[in-house]
């Protein structure tokens, strides 16, 4: 059992619940003890997007960690919350009011590289301690700027007045989406809070690729495994393949390095003859070498 899931994560439901939901299916299915990992957390306040791996695909996670995600998100002007969303005590309000002119204007200047101080109520760990669990006890809680990136921010919709703005963004890993929410709205000269979060893209994978929490309930209960589990090499579309001789794959299976190799310098995956993945392989100067190899 090597592959992937894309759940469309529903609100209220953890990461770690969702990861826990598909180890019971599977094991309901008939399909025993699989190895099952996430391609980046979402909050239980955010729907959408949720790849998670199983077998050999967890040796892909950390490539699904690094990939870049599109969000859409509901920015609620006038207050201010102390985890930046629907929970939490409000710690700031404005009687201010943008116009779609404001917003139009200053999103270009979230564009690009920019720098970025998280939410306290995140999961990055100061001294060894998430910063949420700090938060909650009531710590003081300084967080770090951090660099991100931004490729595409945009307007989807919005009320008139502006009471509240829906927009779309694509952006690199390490990027708080409440973070750019609490931003934009003071660089509108208000405060504003996320209402709505939904990834609709995380990597290679889309919502035309994800199945909803009923749908994976009903593999459990004996429904067709068709358009549940994706093949390990939907994680890998992003990069080009590369196809090895039986006595190159041998070769890389056994952890040697291929000499001669004439094909583009930087990672690709290695597969065989009957099209399986042998190998994420880094190709330098005509050098080939195993990266990550897959035991299928």
């Amino acid at each position: 059992m090597h592959g992937w899931i894309i759940l469309d994560k529903p609100l209220g439901l953890g990461s770690t619940q969702a990861v826990a939901a598909v180890k019971r299916n599977l094991r309901q299915a008939g399909f025993g003890k699989v190895k099952v990992g996430h391609g980046g957390t979402l909050d239980p306040l955010a729907t959408g997007v949720l790849p998670i791996a199983l077998g050999e695909a967890t040796k892909l996670c950390g490539r699904m960690l690094d990939a870049s995600k599109t969000y859409e998100f509901t920015i609620q002007f006038g207050t201010e919350t102390s985890g930046l969303d629907a929970e939490g005590e409000v710690v700031a309000t404005s009687e201010h009011r943008p116009t779609f002119s404001d917003i139009e204007q200053i999103l270009p200047k979230f564009m690009g590289a920019i720098d970025q101080i998280p939410p306290a109520y995140s999961a990055i760990k100061i001294d060894g301690k998430r910063a949420y669990d700090r938060a909650r006890a009531g710590d003081d809680v300084e967080m770090k700027a951090r660099t991100v990136a931004i490729y595409d921010l945009r307007i989807l919709s919005g009320t008139s007045p502006l009471v509240s703005v829906t927009l779309s963004a694509h952006v690199s890993k390490g990027t708080y989406i409440r973070s750019l929410a609490r931003d934009i709205a003071y660089a509108l000269g208000t405060v504003g809070h996320v209402t709505m979060l939904r990834r609709t893209q995380a990597g290679p994978f889309d919502l035309e690729s994800a199945i909803s929490l009923d749908k994976l309930n009903a593999f459990g209960q004996g429904a067709a495994q068709e358009d549940i589990i994706l093949p390990i090499e939907a994680g890998l579309v992003d990069i080009p393949a590369f196809d090895l001789s039986p006595e190159q794959a041998r070769a890389i299976q056994q952890g040697r390095v291929l000499t001669g190799i004439a094909m583009k310098d930087g990672l690709h995956w290695a597969r065989d003859a009957d099209l399986r993945p042998i190998a994420l392989v880094e190709s330098i100067d005509g050098e080939l070498r195993s990266v990550r190899g897959f035991n299928l």
